[in-house]
């Protein structure tokens, strides 16, 4: 059943790539070796797309910045080229500061659109302090056009302890919406 699934996985993998080729050439590059794992399974005779949701994860300075995207169904609206998305950010202090996030800077990629730059103070209208060993969570969305897209940034950081900034890397990470798969 295992390699049955991962097979299924391989072609449908394909078809999107087939698929993003066929509506913007740069889509291929864009999406090619960040896609999620997708399985199709046939269930009492019909068929439903499984995401697995994917986490990606990247270490900066000991800072360590995980993202978790998930698609809302229910606020979107693919008719008016509308697509919802959530992401839930986990950043974990594994340094031997403190340190204050201040700022934040996403490059947002919405495929066929053009690209969005989104600066601001802090999270979600925080600015956490962190102590070694501490974690900090928080949820927020991203509209997108086409319902294919990817967003990546950095947040500023200072060290309490003597006010050093650093730039803390969010790593890539992308949003498919099931829809465009069909």
């Amino acid at each position: 059943m295992t390699s049955k699934l991962s097979a299924i996985a391989k072609n449908t993998k394909k078809e999107l790539i087939r698929l993003a080729s066929y509506q913007n050439k740069n889509l291929n590059a864009l999406i090619y070796s960040k896609l999620p794992v997708i399985y199709q399974v046939n269930l009492a005779n019909c068929k439903k797309l499984i995401f697995l949701k994917r986490m990606v994860t990247e270490i900066t300075q000991g800072i360590k910045v995980s993202v978790e995207t998930e698609y809302q169904p229910a606020y979107s609206s693919p008719s008016q080229y509308h697509y919802v998305f959530t992401y839930r950010i986990s950043i974990e202090n594994h340094s031997e500061f403190t340190i204050q996030l201040l700022r934040r800077h996403w490059h947002i990629y919405d495929a066929g659109f053009s690209q969005r730059e989104v600066e601001g103070e802090g999270v979600v209208g925080q600015q956490p302090v962190l102590e070694p060993g501490q974690t900090h969570q928080y949820v927020s969305g991203c509209n997108l056009k086409s319902g294919l897209g990817k967003m990546l940034g950095t947040y500023l950081m200072e060290r309490v302890v003597d006010g050093v900034t650093m730039h803390v890397n969010i790593p890539e990470f992308t949003m498919i919406a099931p829809i465009r798969l069909n």
